[in-house]
């Protein structure tokens, strides 16, 4: 017998079907998008899909029809992926994420970086919303996040690790690359959009935080919570992409004063940043 009460042959079974899996998403993306050799992708957040208006020549793949994608079931995600060109660079742009909370698996959540990989993607680029534990932050502030702290109760990698996808013990002290971070600062500077930075807490969800949890996450050194996000980066890391990650500061939880928040409170302040967090990644893709 092998951990978890599988059987050794059950196991390399999994692993087979995941690799296998992984290969037949790619390939039918592969034959819907021209053979196309984009570099670059993009995960959008809640309310986020402002970017997508920017693609030139876009081809749209909803969810629903790529084998062995989940769909999402969020207001506010499309559900859909597009691939085109912004500034000359081939994207993917998935307008539109999968959920811990909704029911999927962190391994569910993750099976569309897997994919990326697989079509040859080198640089994610991931945004969300996210709520402020940080009391210099104002909602609608852009965020870019340096570090995260994983407080999901999966982890994207528990199990048997399949050396084609990464290796065992991934190295996550430099999780967001600094040169992406630092080429986000240069946009922020030509485009005069301020620009916060800080450490996300990823948490289950779907309720929203108390004020108490609020006190705690900023406590253990967290400026931004949200749920999703930390369990991307630590596959696509585990891949070898390389990632930069933004937030849109939705609410500030952390106050003393009475506050109730709504997923449409959310969505509302998130579509008003929108347009700034399109202008700096467009502003980034320039020079990736």
């Amino acid at each position: 017998m092998a951990a978890f009460g599988l059987p050794l042959f059950l196991l390399r079974l999994t692993i087979m079907e995941l690799f296998d899996q992984i290969n037949e998403s790619a390939s039918f993306i592969a034959s819907r998008i021209a053979h196309g050799n984009p570099e670059i992708a993009i995960i959008l957040g809640s309310g986020l899909g402002a970017l997508a208006d920017l693609l030139e020549q876009a081809i749209v793949i909803p969810y629903k029809e790529i084998p062995n994608f989940p769909v999402t079931t969020v207001k506010g995600h499309k559900g859909r992926l597009l691939y085109g060109k912004l500034h000359g660079k081939e994207l993917l742009l998935m307008d539109g994420r999968f959920h811990y909370y909704e029911g999927n698996t962190v391994k569910d959540v993750t099976f569309p970086v897997r994919v990326m990989k697989a079509l040859g993607i080198k640089t994610l680029l991931l945004s969300n919303a996210a709520g402020g534990t940080n009391i210099s932050f104002r909602a609608g502030d852009l965020m870019v996040i340096t570090d995260h702290i994983n407080l999901l109760p999966e982890h994207p990698l528990r199990g048997t690790n399949d050396e084609r996808l990464g290796v065992r013990f991934p190295n996550m002290s430099n999780a967001y690359n600094a040169s992406l971070i630092t080429l986000a600062k240069e946009a922020a500077s030509s485009l005069n959009i301020p620009l916060r930075e800080g450490v996300y807490v990823g948490l289950q969800g779907p309720s929203f935080e108390t004020r108490a949890e609020y006190k705690f996450i900023a406590r253990i050194g967290g400026d931004a919570v949200g749920m999703s996000t930390v369990p991307e980066v630590i596959v696509a890391r585990h891949a070898g992409i390389e990632v930069f990650a933004i937030s849109v500061i939705a609410n500030i939880g952390i106050q003393d004063t009475h506050f109730e928040t709504t997923h449409e409170e959310v969505l509302d302040a998130v579509s008003s940043a929108s347009p700034k967090m399109a202008a700096l990644i467009s502003e980034m893709i320039k020079s990736i």
